[in-house]
Protein backbone atom coordinates (compact mmCIF):
# COMPACT_ATOMS: atom_id res chain seq x y z
CA UNK A 1 0.00 0.00 0.00
CA UNK A 2 2.78 2.37 1.05
CA UNK A 3 4.55 1.63 -2.51
CA UNK A 4 1.16 2.37 -4.40
CA UNK A 5 1.17 5.33 -2.60
CA UNK A 6 4.44 6.66 -3.31
CA UNK A 7 4.05 5.75 -6.89
CA UNK A 8 0.71 7.46 -7.14
CA UNK A 9 1.26 10.28 -10.26
CA UNK A 10 -1.45 12.63 -8.90
CA UNK A 11 0.42 12.55 -5.77
CA UNK A 12 1.60 16.79 -4.92
CA UNK A 13 5.24 17.28 -4.53
CA UNK A 14 6.83 19.57 -2.40
CA UNK A 15 7.58 21.91 -4.84
CA UNK A 16 3.70 21.96 -5.60
CA UNK A 17 3.37 23.77 -2.31
CA UNK A 18 6.11 26.05 -2.71
CA UNK A 19 5.02 27.30 -5.87
CA UNK A 20 1.12 27.62 -5.14
CA UNK A 21 2.49 29.54 -1.92
CA UNK A 22 4.61 31.49 -4.11
CA UNK A 23 1.48 32.49 -6.06
CA UNK A 24 -0.94 33.19 -3.12
CA UNK A 25 1.98 35.47 -1.95
CA UNK A 26 1.74 36.86 -4.74
CA UNK A 27 -2.23 37.85 -5.17
CA UNK A 28 -1.92 39.18 -1.86
CA UNK A 29 1.12 41.75 -2.53
CA UNK A 30 -1.02 43.03 -5.69
CA UNK A 31 -4.36 43.25 -4.00
CA UNK A 32 -2.37 45.73 -0.89
CA UNK A 33 -0.72 47.40 -4.23
CA UNK A 34 -4.79 48.39 -5.39
CA UNK A 35 -5.77 49.24 -2.19
CA UNK A 36 -2.67 51.58 -1.92
CA UNK A 37 -4.27 53.19 -5.51
CA UNK A 38 -7.63 53.27 -4.28
CA UNK A 39 -7.58 54.67 -1.26
CA UNK A 40 -6.09 58.23 0.06
CA UNK A 41 -5.20 57.00 3.82
CA UNK A 42 -3.96 53.78 5.39
CA UNK A 43 -3.24 53.30 8.98
CA UNK A 44 -1.49 50.28 10.59
CA UNK A 45 -3.27 49.01 14.06
CA UNK A 46 -2.19 46.39 15.86
CA UNK A 47 -4.39 43.19 16.65
CA UNK A 48 -2.24 41.71 19.59
CA UNK A 49 -4.38 40.96 22.20
CA UNK A 50 -7.52 41.29 20.86
CA UNK A 51 -10.07 38.52 20.80
CA UNK A 52 -11.59 37.19 17.24
CA UNK A 53 -14.55 37.89 18.45
CA UNK A 54 -14.04 41.29 19.46
CA UNK A 55 -12.50 42.00 16.48
CA UNK A 56 -15.35 41.04 14.42
CA UNK A 57 -17.84 43.12 16.56
CA UNK A 58 -15.33 46.12 15.71
CA UNK A 59 -15.20 45.51 12.18
CA UNK A 60 -18.93 45.58 11.68
CA UNK A 61 -19.21 48.75 13.75
CA UNK A 62 -17.12 50.82 11.76
CA UNK A 63 -18.79 51.15 8.71
CA UNK A 64 -18.59 50.03 4.99
CA UNK A 65 -16.14 53.37 4.77
CA UNK A 66 -13.35 51.97 6.14
CA UNK A 67 -11.49 48.60 4.96
CA UNK A 68 -9.31 45.76 6.83
CA UNK A 69 -6.70 43.82 6.06
CA UNK A 70 -4.42 41.54 7.72
CA UNK A 71 -1.85 40.59 6.51
CA UNK A 72 1.85 38.96 7.02
CA UNK A 73 4.11 42.00 7.77
CA UNK A 74 6.54 40.47 4.78
CA UNK A 75 3.85 40.34 2.23
CA UNK A 76 2.98 44.11 3.60
CA UNK A 77 6.51 45.14 3.13
CA UNK A 78 6.69 43.98 -0.36
CA UNK A 79 3.55 45.94 -1.45
CA UNK A 80 5.10 49.15 0.29
CA UNK A 81 8.48 48.47 -1.68
CA UNK A 82 6.53 48.31 -4.96
CA UNK A 83 4.44 51.74 -4.77
CA UNK A 84 7.51 53.59 -2.86
CA UNK A 85 8.33 55.65 -6.17
CA UNK A 86 4.82 56.45 -6.37
CA UNK A 87 3.66 57.47 -2.60
CA UNK A 88 6.45 59.77 -1.03
CA UNK A 89 7.44 58.62 2.13
CA UNK A 90 5.14 55.58 2.00
CA UNK A 91 8.21 53.11 3.29
CA UNK A 92 8.15 54.68 7.01
CA UNK A 93 4.89 52.43 7.36
CA UNK A 94 6.94 49.67 7.55
CA UNK A 95 8.77 50.89 10.86
CA UNK A 96 4.69 50.72 12.29
CA UNK A 97 4.79 47.05 11.15
CA UNK A 98 4.42 45.43 15.37
CA UNK A 99 2.70 42.75 16.94
CA UNK A 100 -0.55 41.50 14.90
CA UNK A 101 -0.23 44.06 12.14
CA UNK A 102 -3.42 44.85 10.05
CA UNK A 103 -3.78 47.92 7.63
CA UNK A 104 -7.05 50.43 7.41
CA UNK A 105 -7.85 51.57 4.24
CA UNK A 106 -9.89 54.78 4.14
CA UNK A 107 -10.54 57.98 2.32
CA UNK A 108 -11.40 59.26 5.59
CA UNK A 109 -8.55 62.04 7.51
CA UNK A 110 -6.05 60.28 9.34
CA UNK A 111 -7.74 62.19 12.59
CA UNK A 112 -10.99 61.21 11.82
CA UNK A 113 -10.22 57.85 11.50
CA UNK A 114 -8.26 57.74 14.94
CA UNK A 115 -11.32 59.83 16.93
CA UNK A 116 -12.85 57.15 15.46
CA UNK A 117 -11.20 53.68 16.67
CA UNK A 118 -10.93 55.38 20.11
CA UNK A 119 -14.48 56.06 20.41
CA UNK A 120 -14.90 52.18 19.53
CA UNK A 121 -12.80 51.24 22.50
CA UNK A 122 -13.65 49.89 25.92
CA UNK A 123 -11.96 49.48 29.18
CA UNK A 124 -10.44 46.36 30.31
CA UNK A 125 -8.68 45.03 33.75
CA UNK A 126 -4.82 44.68 33.05
CA UNK A 127 -3.59 41.18 32.56
CA UNK A 128 -0.28 39.97 34.22
CA UNK A 129 2.47 40.66 31.16
CA UNK A 130 0.35 43.19 29.13
CA UNK A 131 2.23 46.93 28.80
CA UNK A 132 1.09 50.03 30.52
CA UNK A 133 -0.34 52.08 28.27
CA UNK A 134 0.75 54.98 30.24
CA UNK A 135 1.87 55.49 34.20
CA UNK A 136 -1.05 54.09 36.80
CA UNK A 137 -1.41 55.34 39.51
CA UNK A 138 -3.46 54.52 42.59
CA UNK A 139 -4.24 57.95 44.52
CA UNK A 140 -4.16 58.97 47.94
CA UNK A 141 -7.52 58.34 49.90
CA UNK A 142 -9.64 56.38 51.70
CA UNK A 143 -10.93 52.67 50.58
CA UNK A 144 -13.51 50.47 51.12
CA UNK A 145 -10.87 47.86 52.33
CA UNK A 146 -10.97 47.13 55.70
CA UNK A 147 -7.64 46.63 57.95
CA UNK A 148 -6.04 42.94 57.07
CA UNK A 149 -3.41 41.67 55.09
CA UNK A 150 -4.65 44.46 52.49
CA UNK A 151 -1.69 46.35 53.99
CA UNK A 152 1.64 43.97 53.59
CA UNK A 153 -0.30 43.26 49.97
CA UNK A 154 -0.20 47.31 48.87
CA UNK A 155 3.22 47.44 50.41
CA UNK A 156 4.53 44.86 47.93
CA UNK A 157 3.84 46.68 45.34
CA UNK A 158 5.10 50.10 47.00
CA UNK A 159 2.13 51.79 47.98
CA UNK A 160 2.10 53.07 51.20
CA UNK A 161 -1.07 52.97 53.29
CA UNK A 162 -2.65 52.70 56.88
CA UNK A 163 -5.48 52.80 58.96
CA UNK A 164 -8.05 55.46 58.82
CA UNK A 165 -11.42 56.00 60.66
CA UNK A 166 -11.60 51.83 60.79
CA UNK A 167 -10.84 51.65 56.80
CA UNK A 168 -7.27 51.41 54.89
CA UNK A 169 -6.58 54.15 53.33
CA UNK A 170 -3.93 55.02 50.63
CA UNK A 171 -1.17 57.70 52.44
CA UNK A 172 0.09 59.16 49.11
CA UNK A 173 -0.54 58.77 45.27
CA UNK A 174 1.93 55.97 44.33
CA UNK A 175 2.68 54.95 40.67
CA UNK A 176 2.84 51.19 40.61
CA UNK A 177 3.82 50.79 36.75
CA UNK A 178 5.11 53.48 34.79
CA UNK A 179 4.46 53.64 31.11
CA UNK A 180 5.58 50.70 28.80
CA UNK A 181 6.42 48.31 31.67
CA UNK A 182 5.01 45.01 31.80
CA UNK A 183 2.54 44.88 34.57
CA UNK A 184 3.18 42.18 37.27
CA UNK A 185 0.96 39.58 38.66
CA UNK A 186 0.63 41.57 41.97
CA UNK A 187 -0.08 44.75 40.01
CA UNK A 188 -2.64 43.66 38.25
CA UNK A 189 -4.05 41.78 41.12
CA UNK A 190 -4.21 45.21 43.64
CA UNK A 191 -5.72 47.30 40.20
CA UNK A 192 -8.55 44.70 39.96
CA UNK A 193 -9.27 45.13 43.71
CA UNK A 194 -9.13 48.97 43.40
CA UNK A 195 -11.32 48.65 40.28
CA UNK A 196 -8.70 50.30 37.89
CA UNK A 197 -9.23 49.46 34.04
CA UNK A 198 -5.80 50.71 32.18
CA UNK A 199 -6.16 48.74 29.48
CA UNK A 200 -8.58 49.14 26.27
CA UNK A 201 -9.75 46.78 24.25
CA UNK A 202 -10.36 47.78 20.17
CA UNK A 203 -7.82 48.64 17.40
CA UNK A 204 -4.70 49.97 18.63
CA UNK A 205 -3.81 52.80 16.07
CA UNK A 206 -0.24 52.99 15.37
CA UNK A 207 0.65 55.06 13.07
CA UNK A 208 -1.55 56.56 9.48
CA UNK A 209 -0.24 57.56 6.14
CA UNK A 210 -2.04 60.48 4.21
CA UNK A 211 -0.29 62.26 1.24
CA UNK A 212 3.44 62.20 2.21
CA UNK A 213 2.57 62.52 5.35
CA UNK A 214 2.96 60.11 8.24
CA UNK A 215 1.38 60.65 11.93
CA UNK A 216 2.21 59.01 14.80
CA UNK A 217 0.00 57.27 17.76
CA UNK A 218 0.97 60.44 20.00
CA UNK A 219 -0.30 62.94 17.06
CA UNK A 220 -3.57 61.11 16.04
CA UNK A 221 -4.62 60.64 19.24
CA UNK A 222 -4.80 64.56 20.63
CA UNK A 223 -8.62 65.39 21.34
CA UNK A 224 -10.02 67.34 19.05
CA UNK A 225 -10.78 70.12 21.30
CA UNK A 226 -7.49 69.92 21.49
CA UNK A 227 -6.39 71.34 18.04
CA UNK A 228 -9.16 73.79 18.05
CA UNK A 229 -7.44 75.43 20.75
CA UNK A 230 -4.16 75.47 19.63
CA UNK A 231 -5.44 76.47 16.25
CA UNK A 232 -7.27 79.15 17.78
CA UNK A 233 -4.22 80.51 19.62
CA UNK A 234 -1.58 80.05 16.87
CA UNK A 235 -4.34 82.37 14.50
CA UNK A 236 -4.46 85.12 17.43
CA UNK A 237 -0.90 85.41 18.06
CA UNK A 238 0.00 85.19 14.29
CA UNK A 239 -3.04 88.51 14.00
CA UNK A 240 -0.54 90.17 16.93
CA UNK A 241 2.39 89.89 14.92
CA UNK A 242 0.96 90.61 11.64
CA UNK A 243 -0.49 93.89 13.11
CA UNK A 244 3.28 94.59 14.79
CA UNK A 245 5.23 94.58 11.63
CA UNK A 246 2.39 96.24 9.64
CA UNK A 247 1.83 92.86 7.65
CA UNK A 248 -1.00 93.29 5.31
CA UNK A 249 -3.67 90.47 5.23
CA UNK A 250 -6.86 89.50 4.65
CA UNK A 251 -7.79 89.07 8.51
CA UNK A 252 -5.45 92.12 9.12
CA UNK A 253 -6.02 94.79 6.44
CA UNK A 254 -8.77 96.62 8.04
CA UNK A 255 -7.08 97.11 11.52
CA UNK A 256 -3.90 97.97 9.36
CA UNK A 257 -5.99 101.14 7.70
CA UNK A 258 -7.52 101.79 11.43
CA UNK A 259 -4.34 102.24 12.95
CA UNK A 260 -2.71 104.34 10.25
CA UNK A 261 -5.67 107.13 10.31
CA UNK A 262 -4.93 106.76 14.21
CA UNK A 263 -1.66 107.36 13.73
CA UNK A 264 -1.79 110.04 11.01
CA UNK A 265 -4.35 111.51 13.15
CA UNK A 266 -2.17 111.36 15.97
CA UNK A 267 1.15 113.22 13.78
CA UNK A 268 -1.48 115.80 12.61
CA UNK A 269 -2.90 117.19 16.11
CA UNK A 270 0.89 117.35 17.38
CA UNK A 271 2.22 119.50 14.10
CA UNK A 272 -0.79 121.33 13.65
CA UNK A 273 -1.61 119.97 10.25
CA UNK A 274 -4.76 121.55 8.88
CA UNK A 275 -6.71 118.68 7.22
CA UNK A 276 -10.91 118.51 6.95
CA UNK A 277 -10.30 115.69 9.99
CA UNK A 278 -9.29 118.02 12.32
CA UNK A 279 -10.31 121.38 10.91
CA UNK A 280 -12.81 122.07 14.17
CA UNK A 281 -10.82 120.27 17.01
CA UNK A 282 -8.08 122.51 15.74
CA UNK A 283 -9.44 125.82 15.65
CA UNK A 284 -11.41 125.43 18.96
CA UNK A 285 -7.69 124.12 20.23
CA UNK A 286 -6.73 127.63 18.82
CA UNK A 287 -9.25 129.73 20.17
CA UNK A 288 -8.21 128.25 23.93
CA UNK A 289 -4.95 129.08 23.68
CA UNK A 290 -5.53 132.53 22.11
CA UNK A 291 -8.06 133.53 25.32
CA UNK A 292 -5.08 131.75 27.60
CA UNK A 293 -2.37 133.64 25.87
CA UNK A 294 -4.72 137.24 26.31
CA UNK A 295 -4.95 136.80 29.86
CA UNK A 296 -1.43 136.23 30.35
CA UNK A 297 -0.06 139.32 28.45
CA UNK A 298 -1.58 142.62 29.09
CA UNK A 299 -1.66 144.59 25.73
CA UNK A 300 -1.39 148.62 26.16
CA UNK A 301 -4.93 150.22 26.01
CA UNK A 302 -5.81 151.74 23.08
CA UNK A 303 -6.00 155.54 22.96
CA UNK A 304 -9.55 157.14 22.31
CA UNK A 305 -8.04 160.70 21.64
CA UNK A 306 -6.69 161.75 17.88
CA UNK A 307 -2.87 162.41 17.68
CA UNK A 308 -1.66 165.68 17.12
Amino acid sequence: MKAKTMGNKNARRPSDYVAKAAVQKKNAVNALIKLFSTYSAVAVVNLEGLPSAQFQRLRASLGNDLQIVMSKKSVIKLAVAAIKGKHAGIDQLTSSLVGMPALIFTNQNPFKLANLLNKSKSKAPAKPGQTAPYDIVIPAGPTSFTPGPIISELASVGIKAGVEGGKIAVKVPSTVVREGEKIKPKVAEVLAKFNIQPMEIGLNLVSAYEKGIMYDRKVLSVDPATYVRELASAAMESRAVALHIGFPAAETIVLLIAKSAREARHIAKEFGIMVPELAEELVGKAGLEAAAIDKLVKFPESSSQPQQ
